[in-house]
């Protein structure tokens, strides 16, 4: 009797270690799904983003996302150089992940979106803005994305292909700082995405270049090599360029890729 009283208890003990064993296993796998995910995105992305992330979580709830990082691509890329842990990588144009790329950090991604440049002026467009060339006139002030940027890059590609030169007020770093000066009447104008005029509800009106096509940017999305949580990103990426995905970014003016 005393031996099989000694029996059961081993074999219940046995059975605790595996349940434990079991639990722990289920809670690693839990965490793994439920891990957050990690994205460094351009500015001109923010409100998509925001929504695009919001839709993720809603189709699949084992995933969450962090806050995410807006600022300008070369802003982001330099801090992913530097160390920084990214799960996602989504900037304005192919250049400025080409640091990222060359430090072996990750491949040249995919193409999700496209965006073109605007004029942005004040509702109304009191100093009565209607090409490239007004923007080099004395009594106009600009403001441009710094030359380094995207949206830089793209305003002199498309400055360039009109042959106008501009000297502008300020260069910002990134463009949401463009669409801030603008709309607060700090300069008349500004070369700023076309998403942005959409996204600014009404505080800014947008002049589309007869050229605009000169100066498209190619938006990628990447994962780099050692995300911290690769599938988690992976989701997120394959989600960004899935037909869902592809309707947020369209209802917020971004063209196909």
């Amino acid at each position: 009797m005393t031996g099989m009283r000694n029996t059961a208890r081993l074999f219940a003990a046995l059975m605790a270690v595996v349940a434990l064993v079991l639990t722990a296993c289920g809670g690693s796998n839990d965490e793994d799904a439920s891990g957050e995910i990690t994205i460094f995105a351009a500015a001109s992305l923010q409100g998509s983003f925001d929504d695009l992330a919001k839709a993720f979580t809603d189709a699949e709830p084992g995933y969450q996302v962090a806050p995410i990082v807006y600022d300008g691509s070369q802003a982001l890329a330099k801090q992913i150089v530097e160390g920084a842990d990214v799960d996602v990588i989504a900037f304005a144009n192919e250049s400025s992940l080409e640091p990222v790329t060359e430090a072996g950090l990750s491949g040249p991604g995919d193409v999700f979106a496209t965006n073109t440049l605007q004029i942005a002026v004040a509702p109304g467009n009191p100093k009565h803005i209607t090409t490239l060339a007004d923007l080099a006139k004395s009594d106009i002030t600009t403001v441009l994305c710094a030359r380094e940027v995207p949206c830089g890059s793209a305003s002199q590609k498309l400055l360039a292909a009109s042959d106008v030169s501009v000297t502008p007020v300020s260069q910002e770093t990134n463009v949401t700082s463009v669409v801030t000066r603008v709309a607060n009447g700090e300069a008349d104008a500004g070369l700023v995405y076309a998403t942005d005029v959409a996204a600014s509800d009404g505080k800014l009106e947008g002049v589309t270049p007869p050229n605009a096509v000169d100066a498209v940017n190619r938006y990628p999305i990447a994962v780099p090599e050692d995300a911290p949580a690769p599938e988690a990103a992976k989701s997120f990426r394959d989600f960004v360029l899935s037909a869902a995905g592809q309707k947020v970014l369209r209802q917020y003016g971004f063209g196909p890729a």
